[in-house]
């Protein structure tokens, strides 16, 4: 496939790495100059605004967008005029659900297809097999199945439901991921502060070979504990959060729903940025690890 892809930056420039080996020809723009020599540095062929990104495209356009949801709105505002009947926007920026929903159906009135993707990851998954959940129409999700097939790992993909079930459904992983990375938190505080000369490296290393709770959160403290020491020493203690934690919740509360472990997870993220704690510094480090987040 011929694909304009906007967004180049950690999770995206991987992908359109993984996109070209498996043989699209990929088109891409990134507002940052720097993103855009990086791509072009690796054989990407950049453009240098959305307009000339576009017309690139002959024929039906196939248009990725990898950015944060907070500009979906912004750069859709600006490509939808450039796009025809029968193109097709993948939306990869894990937007509230209720706004997918809401685009597609004003894009299907010009007859513009949208598909909601969720992935999950990070950038090692972007760059050697993601994880994909997807929405929308299922006529056009057939017609982009191979690539949803070529970017992900072996039965890494999953067509969700109609517009919006591929970010609901990512909205909820991510509810799910802070539930666990909490408990993962408060028990190595546990261990840390027991009256036993625990190495919490060797523990952790321990609990990926075998254990029940084995995953690849606790690889991914394993590496931040060896590359930081088990203070974790210059790693922040407020935790921060993307959103879907939160919205998690809130949809949980309106399907009247419990969700006692995920709340919590997110109110200790909140809390955090007032009162900095080991919790905190074992929650960030496991964000950079698996999604190279400043930290």
């Amino acid at each position: 496939m011929d694909i304009a892809y906007i967004g180049l930056g950690k999770m995206g420039h991987n992908m359109v790495l993984r996109m070209r080996e498996k043989g699209h020809r990929i088109h891409a723009y990134d507002p940052d100059p720097v993103a855009r020599q990086r791509a072009e540095d690796a054989g990407i062929e950049v453009y240098p605004s959305l307009v000339t990104l576009i017309h690139r495209i002959a024929g039906q356009k196939t248009v990725w967008l990898m950015v944060p949801y907070t500009v979906v709105e912004s750069i859709l505002e600006e490509i939808v005029p450039l796009l025809a009947k029968g193109d097709t926007v993948i939306e990869a920026g894990n937007s509230p659900f209720r706004e997918t929903m809401r685009r597609a159906d004003e894009l299907s009135h010009q007859g513009i297809h949208l598909l909601d993707v969720g992935i999950s990851g990070g950038p090692g998954g972007a760059r050697g097999g993601a994880c994909a959940m997807v929405g929308g129409s299922p006529s056009v999700y057939e017609q982009y199945e191979g690539l949803f097939r070529d970017i992900t790992t072996e039965n890494g993909y999953l067509y969700a439901g109609k517009s919006g079930a591929g970010h609901f459904v990512k909205m909820v992983h991510n509810g799910i991921e802070y539930g666990m990375m909490q408990a993962i938190a408060e028990g190595f505080d546990v261990l840390r502060r027991s009256e036993f000369d625990i190495p919490l490296t060797d523990v952790a290393r321990l609990f990926n070979h075998g254990s029940v709770i084995e995953s690849r959160l606790i690889g991914w403290l394993t590496s931040g504990f060896e590359a930081y020491g088990e203070d974790l020493a210059g790693i922040t203690g407020r935790a921060s959060a993307s959103g879907e934690g939160a919205w998690t919740v809130e949809t949980a509360h309106e399907l009247r729903v419990p969700i006692k472990v995920i709340e919590d997870a997110v109110n200790a993220r909140t809390k955090s940025q007032e009162k900095p704690s080991f919790q905190g510094q074992v929650l960030s480090v496991m964000r950079n690890q698996f999604g190279g987040h400043a930290v």
